[in-house]
């Protein structure tokens, strides 16, 4: 790995939150993600099944958590079962973890190698009354490959039919939304990554350069600062392409007067940054480009403002609705008649900012959480108002990634440049 990994300490806490929420003579086991196959005997890079990293912190396949907090027998509340290695895996794939290695990087006593799982897990899943089973429950989720969860779960409906059969997912995604201060630290250094590769665009972009170019700068700042790379498919979208809300082909050339969106976040182990900027190619906005931009920095602002303990998201929502629509209107883009006849279901200041302003971010870039409570201290949110217009060729998106605190918001991005005039600034120095 090139990341620096997180103290055990914070996966002995994670798994006590899980154990703490388990009903009582409970087993909850946990599959890394397979890695996937591309073409012929090609593999995709590996990924780890977030929630298993969340609890273990172990980032390798073929890897099985078990936790059974009221099993009889103390050596198996807590076991952790990987592949074993040998001397043709070494040459191979390179080193993988010893036994003590992961008892150092989990904290979890009790390591296994994988041909053991069979045998302990009939043992306390016998011993139990109920078997947590995890399943990809994201409320976005698309899910068409079959899982290694999910190929256990069909074999736990055979094997234990009169068992009852628990979903562990909503208690994860009540525990992942809320962030542990090391989780916090871990993403502050996916926004700095971030902010150095920003920085770095701002010198280089002119007009003629190419959307690909730009995103190589990018990679290039990634990687060297410990970075795996990108957290999600980066957008570079120059003029008209910046509304398209996932333009990812990144194959035009930047014109003199348009202007770039960039949609793009570094990784830092396993952590996610999401940040949208968006900069004049030719290092100057147009009074309009101008006047568009600064209406989504207010809302982007005022947005983030809102954001705080107590407040319900699906609320906070509209409430945003609210004030892009009074800005739309100063733009001169919708009016009051537009407003009195809209449909409610689908407001007028839709036509120009179609998506929602916020969401989770962590594991996963659209992370887990409880999205229809109240949001509580330690959450991480995006702040991301837009407004595209596609009749005069471009659209203007502003992303910061904030910390919930008890009397405000900690802002992840504070110091990457937002404002139109430092922009303008760092681009013609």
């Amino acid at each position: 790995m090139k990341y620096s990994p997180l103290p055990k300490e914070l996966y002995i806490r994670n798994r006590a939150k899980l154990a703490a929420k388990l009903a009582k003579n409970s087993v909850a086991i946990f599959n890394a993600n397979d890695i996937l196959p591309t073409n012929a005997d090609g593999t995709m890079k590996f990924r780890q099944n977030n929630d298993l990293f969340y609890l273990s912190g172990i980032d390798q396949e073929e890897t099985i958590l078990l936790i059974a907090p009221d099993c009889p027998n103390p050596a198996w509340r807590e076991v952790l079962f990987m592949r074993e290695t040998n001397e043709h895996i070494a040459v191979w794939e390179g080193h993988k973890y010893t036994k003590e290695e992961a008892k150092a990087a989990s904290g979890i006593e009790n390591i296994q190698w994988l041909s053991a799982f069979e045998n302990i897990f009939n043992w306390v899943a016998n011993l139990s009354e109920k078997i947590y089973l995890n399943t990809n429950e994201h409320l976005r989720a698309g899910v068409v490959v079959e899982t290694r969860d999910a190929r256990f779960i069909k074999s736990c409906k055979e094997r234990y039919p009169l068992h009852h059969l628990e979903r562990v997912a909503p208690i994860m995604h009540e525990l992942r939304g809320v962030k542990e201060q090391e989780e916090i630290d871990q993403l502050q250094i996916a926004c700095d990554i971030t902010e150095k590769g920003f920085r770095r665009i701002l010198s280089f972009v002119k007009p003629g350069v190419t959307e690909y170019e730009i995103e190589a700068e990018f990679i290039h700042e990634f990687i060297r600062n410990r970075s795996k790379g990108f957290a999600y498919e980066p957008i570079i979208a120059s003029g008209s392409s910046a509304c398209v809300l996932h333009y990812i082909e990144n194959n035009k050339a930047c014109k003199d007067g348009e202007l770039l969106l960039l949609d793009v976040g570094a990784e830092y182990g396993n952590y996610n940054a999401d940040m949208t900027r968006t900069i004049p190619v030719n290092g100057k906005f147009t009074t309009r480009q101008r006047a568009v931009y600064d209406a989504v920095l207010r809302v982007h602002r005022e947005a983030a403002a809102i954001l705080r303990p107590g407040v319900n998201i699906q609320d906070y929502h509209k409430e945003v609705g609210l004030i892009m629509q009074s800005e739309l209107v100063g733009l001169g883009l919708i009016d009051q008649t537009d407003i009195k006849n809209q449909d409610p279901n689908w407001p007028a200041y839709k036509k120009y900012f179609m998506h929602g302003t916020s969401h989770y971010l962590g594991l996963d870039v659209h992370d887990v959480g409880t999205m229809h409570y109240p949001i509580t201290t330690g959450m991480v949110f995006t702040v991301e108002p837009g407004i595209y217009i596609p009749a005069e060729g471009f659209g203007v998106r502003l992303e910061n990634n904030i910390v919930i605190r008890e009397n405000g918001y900690f802002d992840l991005m504070r110091n990457i440049p937002i404002e139109a005039e430092e922009i303008e600034s760092l681009m013609n120095s």
